[in-house]
Parts: C-alpha cells; structure tokens; sequence
C-alpha cells in the first residue's frame, strides 16, 4: 500500500499537463509566507488546495552551516548518475517513462522506506532529472521524503525549516475507472490538480478520497549557486547551475 501510494503520489504530481494559473494569494491549504507566484512557478501553484507546506521559521545558529553541509554531501552522493543508466543500474526506477514531462522522477524505494525512519542525505528518495533540447534525462537534484507523520522537529532535523520548505500532497479525489481522462485538461476534477478538495464532493462525484496521498518531501538542487535556489520550489525550471551541456 505503501509503495502504490508513493508511485500514485509522483505520477500525479509529474504528469504535464496544462495548469491552471494561480496567484500566490489564492492558494488554500499552502503556507505562503515568504513565498511569490514566481517562487513557486505554475505546477506548485497548479495544485493549490491538495498540498501542505511547512512554515518558514527565522534561521537559527547553524541553519545556513547544517543546509550547505546536506548539499556538499547530495552533490558528491549523485555524481555518478550522471549517467541516468548508473541510476537504473543502483535500482532507481523511472517514473511513468512513456509519458513525455520536463522534470523526471527517478524512484528508489529501498531509499524511500529508510526515509521514514531516518535521513541519510547520500540516498535520496529519488533523482530528479529534466529534459533539454540537448539531453534527455539531464541530473539536475534530487527529492528527500520522510514519514507522513513526521513533526515540524524532526523536518527541522533533516534540514532546517527556515531554509526549505517541505510539502506534503493532500485532499487527493482519485478518479472512478471511468474518468481517468478527468485528471487532465485545463479544468481537471480528479487528482494533484483538480477541482474536487473534499471528501464530500469527491464521494458524490463517485471517487476515492486520500486525505494525504503519501509523505513529506523535499527537493534538493545542489548544482545551484545559493541556497534559496538549491531548495527552490519551483520544479518548472531546469536546476542546472553552471553545468554545460554536452
């Protein structure tokens, strides 16, 4: 259950589709505090009302220190992947691979079940890559999860609030068999994007309701020059740095 959830939770946040344009001001259910429209970039805003964030705090002593310190460690640890086939090889697994997207999860479910219990900034849940006109799965970071039940303490723990933002994808309506084509499209119903953002209206539309759809999580770009970039939340640019293209 565990597995089908968090393969369920980034199919859905990783589909393309056409997003709905929202402003930061009108998100239900995200914290916004230090955050623009630009900040999040239209697939985060895309899913406003299915997706909790964590607040940002005011940086303690050692925050900045305990961030760059798990960036060094990310950039060494994925190196290797590189080569996308180096990922495969160590049992990551590409996320709906047949439909075309941007930004590719590449899943590691040994990873995943470890992050529940502990972080280890070397194993993330998974790579992210992005598509260039140049390269199909170019490495651009990496998503660390952690349980569902996780305390604002322990997020802090792993890397401090006050200088990531983890989210959490929630108020998720599956589709009935039937409706699946309802996940899509510029007014979608069903899923991260969708209409329906409660347990009523998604039973009355003959749904399935996940009140949280699978863990915390948090992305993590390394190859970037700041630590506002490296722990951007906008997923709809590339997160390259100065890496040149081959």
């Amino acid at each position: 259950m565990k597995a089908r959830s968090f393969l369920l939770s980034i199919v859905f946040a990783s589909c393309v589709v056409a997003y709905p344009q929202q402003s930061a001001d009108d998100m239900p259910g995200m914290d916004m505090r230090g955050l623009s429209a630009k900040d999040m970039g239209p697939s985060m805003a895309a899913m406003a009302g299915h997706m909790t964030m964590t607040h940002a705090g005011p940086i303690q002593p050692g925050d900045e220190e305990r961030a760059k310190e798990v960036v060094e460690k990310v950039r060494a640890a994925i190196e290797r992947y590189q080569d996308y086939r180096k990922a495969l090889a160590d049992g990551y697994v590409i996320a709906n691979p047949k439909v075309k997207q941007p930004q590719y999860h590449f899943n590691n479910q040994a990873n995943a079940t470890l992050a529940d219990r502990v972080f280890d900034p070397t194993r993330p849940t998974s790579l992210l890559y992005f598509d260039t006109p140049k390269q199909q799965y170019k490495l651009e970071g990496v998503m660390f999860t952690a349980a569902p039940n996780a305390t604002a303490e322990e997020l802090n723990s792993r890397i401090p609030l006050s200088i990531a933002r983890w989210h959490e994808h929630t108020n998720f309506c599956a589709a009935p068999a039937d409706r699946v084509k309802e996940y899509f499209g510029e007014h979608p119903k069903f899923g991260m994007f969708g209409s329906i953002r409660t347990e009523d209206a998604c039973k009355a539309a003959g749904g399935t309701f996940l009140p949280r759809v699978f863990t915390w999580m948090v992305h993590v770009f390394p190859y970037e020059d700041n630590l506002k970039d490296q722990f951007s939340v906008n997923d709809d640019v590339a997160h390259f740095g100065k890496q040149p293209e081959p």
